[in-house]
């Protein structure tokens, strides 16, 4: 630890006393000095006495919310970064602290090891620099800068949607919350992953992308964690996984819904530890990563068909990116269509080809339905096939193929419900049951059946007001 570091200033504010002689007493043995607040009130008068390089305060304190805490910080452009505790498993709360200026969050009962990593990174941010060191900082700052404007460049559009999304990367990518890209599949969801990295100070740092649908399920374990060599058939050296090679960076974990469950556990225990033990290892090892996660499915609804872990949804929807389909932004296809001809004839070694109004009125009125990816796909195949001169756009030629047989008829839409939430208790209501028959009413046995604990599959036996035969406690329930 730095000189500068180890006299760091910390201002803890807690209204419970022994919780906040435990923080304190972790940041003394750090090496920090600290003080202590435990109400809002007293923190404010703290910070109007005295400069600090980190405050740590509870979501909710007798006279206010910790967020109040924030934007006055704010106001008075305070310099000291903010570490924000609230309850699991409350998302809403952690949004609304990162959008009011916190650095980080940490979810109660705090992970010791966690609250000192991330007040590490806190103070190693807010601690100035050596005067010497000012000017090379500067420099990497500029550096990070013009690296952020060019990723938020890739991101070709500048209809209201696309603005939108550039306004939420360069807000999210301030903090280290975990982030869920929404899309359709050919959206740019990656893109937008790395947009949210480029933009961050973990920037400097590895950015490793996982395509979760890729790889075998029996490989899953090794290629996350790591390996020791001869923990399995193949085995024959060391290997690093993906959370050891993002260390200090970014991982992004794409169509994270395609995990299977017995992952999925494995996966929220790692980002909540935030260590991970390899393969035929008995130690574990730290790391210091930021999950992007991205999918193409509801996820919502694949939590309560029990497809989806709910507490890793919520651990991983913290703050939740939409990148809208090629179809609600057609204003942007002749930008998108330019920076695409540029980058294939650049690969191609040949002059940029040029769009004919016809052709660009042609791909206005086309339906996109495979979107950027599609486009993409499209002015390739023109390029190819050009005689040189106008391009050429074969709409046909890019469909899927008809099947060689005629299948069954296609399903008629789905019914929209007209009480939506009825409907989803409905579906929740016969997944349960289906699971509680065919494991014969062991309650135990159906919420492992369902990536649920026992006291989640009770509380919605409760809830749904589903019957048990018998009544009372389930004899084959665990305790």
């Amino acid at each position: 630890m730095s000189q500068a570091t180890a006299s760091a200033q910390v201002l803890v504010v807690d209204d419970e006393p022994d919780l906040r002689t435990l923080y304190e007493l972790t940041l003394l043995r750090e090496g920090y000095s600290v003080d202590s607040a435990a109400t809002l009130a007293e923190a404010c008068a703290q910070l109007a006495a005295k400069k600090f390089d980190a405050v740590i305060t509870d979501m909710r304190l007798p006279d206010g919310q910790g967020t109040e805490l924030l934007r006055r910080m704010a106001a008075e452009q305070r310099s000291e970064r903010c570490i924000v505790m609230t309850a699991y498993g409350s998302a809403e709360n952690a949004v609304e602290a990162l959008k009011a200026g916190a650095f980080d969050y940490l979810t109660k009962p705090v992970d010791l090891k966690q609250f000192r990593a991330v007040v590490a990174s806190a103070i190693q941010e807010a601690v100035p620099a050596v005067p010497r060191a000012r000017a090379a900082r500067a420099a990497v700052q500029n550096e990070r800068a013009a690296a952020a404007q060019s990723a938020l460049q890739r991101l070709v559009g500048e209809s209201a949607t696309m603005k939108l999304v550039k306004e939420r990367i360069a807000k999210v990518a301030r903090s280290m919350a975990p982030v869920l890209v929404r899309g359709e599949s050919g959206t740019g969801k990656e893109l937008v992953a790395r947009a949210v990295h480029s933009c961050s100070h973990r920037a400097e740092g590895p950015f490793v992308a996982v395509n979760c649908s890729a790889i075998p399920e029996t490989l899953l374990e090794a290629e996350f964690f790591g390996a020791k060599k001869g923990s399995y058939t193949g085995a024959n050296a060391d290997r690093e996984g993906y959370f050891q090679a993002a260390r200090g960076g970014t991982l992004f974990l794409d169509e994270i819904g395609d995990l299977p469950l017995p992952m999925q556990s494995k996966l929220l225990r790692a980002i909540q530890e935030r260590h991970v033990r390899a393969l035929g290892s008995t130690q574990e090892d730290n790391v210091d990563v930021r999950i992007v996660s991205a999918t193409h499915r509801d996820l919502g609804s694949d939590v309560l068909a029990g497809r989806f872990r709910q507490d890793l949804y919520y651990r991983l929807n913290v703050i939740e990116i939409m990148v809208p389909p090629l179809r609600e932004r057609r204003e942007d296809l002749p930008a998108l269509c330019d920076a695409l001809l540029a980058r294939i004839a650049q690969e191609s070694g040949m002059p940029t080809p040029q769009l004919s109004e016809s052709v660009m009125q042609q791909l206005m009125a086309h339906p996109f339905t495979g979107n950027v990816r599609e486009l993409e796909n499209l002015l390739h195949r023109a390029v190819a096939l050009s005689d040189g001169e106008e391009l050429h756009i074969d709409f046909q030629a890019a469909q899927p193929a008809p099947a060689a047989a005629a299948g069954p008829a296609p399903a008629a839409p789905p019914v929209v419900p007209q009480d939506l939430q009825s409907w989803l208790d409905q579906q929740e209501r016969d997944i349960l049951v289906k699971a509680l028959q065919e494991t014969n009413f062991n309650r135990t046995a159906a919420a492992q059946r369902l990536g649920l604990s026992l006291r989640q599959i009770r509380y919605r036996i409760a809830r749904l007001a589903i019957t048990i035969p018998g009544g009372g406690d389930d004899p084959h329930d665990e305790t």
